[in-house]
């Protein structure tokens, strides 16, 4: 039943975050043990983020049913309704890569010292992408209608479920749950400010940033191949590095392929921490003005509205 059997990795991923929930939940931990439980629920929390942006873009398995109910179990996993990503993400991000139609445009955050940028990028496009599903929530036709059905759906189980654990016990369900997940969203969205900040947006290559560490691609699922996503959005998440090898590297400046995350990480944010771009000139942000709706075009073509969810 699955489309491709790479996603064996992907189930694995989602069971392993359960089980290891339920075992925290048990042993209760305390002091560093629980610091270090709490790391690690948030780090495979994320991964299940990663699942999540992964199959509102290409669907594992090959019956409507079986997507509809694999994205209510995402969603308990990343902590929030997986439909939500279509709006800010599918139709507006990849429809409109860093223009004013990009509810989630790097150039939102502007402050001199680039860490600041990092750590405020979330609440700095939050406030536009719930925007964003207020205004996708009130379209009509057939394909918006089936989404709002599975969007309510994934709501109802994710906050009932979430609610009864803080209820039941909640110093646990606020630190083995709850903090995870909050972690999970804001390190799914803050990591878009990696792959576009300092990129060329118009470039047939030069759109985006990549990772290539082979450690990182085999937890992440690939995801630091984010050009080749770009590229094509539906393309299997298995498919991203012979595709990449084939389709971007050869016009891709080799500042944009980066080997090693944490590297990365200190030299853009720590030392020397400047906000550059690719080129390793320094970024200069013009006054862009306001968001500009992308809601545009028939709810229900294709072309316009893209692969909405899994339960399409």
């Amino acid at each position: 039943m699955l489309r491709y059997r790479a996603d064996v990795r992907t189930l694995a991923i989602l069971w392993i975050y359960a089980l290891s929930t339920l075992a925290a939940w048990r042993a209760a931990p305390h002091g560093w043990a629980l610091l270090a439980i709490i790391s690690l629920l948030s780090l495979s929390s994320w991964l299940c983020a990663v699942i999540a942006h992964n199959t509102v873009h290409a669907p594992i398995f090959t019956r409507r049913w079986l997507n509809q109910a694999f994205q209510v179990w995402v969603s308990l996993s990343y902590g929030f309704p997986v439909s939500e990503y279509t709006p800010g993400h599918n139709l507006s991000h990849h429809r409109f890569t860093q223009m004013r139609e990009d509810v989630m445009r790097t150039t939102k955050v502007r402050f001199k010292w680039n860490l600041l940028n990092l750590l405020f990028f979330f609440p700095a496009v939050t406030p536009a992408i719930l925007r964003s599903n207020a205004a996708f929530r009130r379209l009509e036709g057939q394909r918006a209608k089936r989404w709002r059905r599975q969007l309510l759906l994934e709501a109802a189980v994710v906050w009932s479920l979430k609610l009864g654990l803080v209820v039941l016990d909640w110093r646990k369900g606020l630190l083995l749950v709850v903090t995870p997940q909050l972690f999970a969203n804001f390190g799914i969205v803050t990591i878009n400010y990696l792959q576009h900040d300092g990129c060329d947006a118009e470039h047939p290559a030069n759109h985006s940033r990549n990772f290539v560490g082979p450690l990182l691609n085999f937890l992440a699922l690939n995801n630091g191949y984010h050009g080749m996503h770009h590229l094509q959005p539906g393309l299997h998440w298995s498919l991203l590095p012979e595709a990449h090898a084939r389709l971007i590297k050869p016009a891709l400046h080799p500042a944009l392929e980066q080997r090693n995350l944490a590297v990365y990480l200190f030299r853009t944010f720590v030392y020397p921490g400047k906000r550059l771009n690719y080129d390793g000139t320094p970024v200069v942000i013009r006054d862009e003005g306001p968001d500009r709706s992308w809601l545009r075009g028939d709810p229900d073509s294709g072309e316009d509205f893209g692969a909405f969810s899994g339960a399409s």
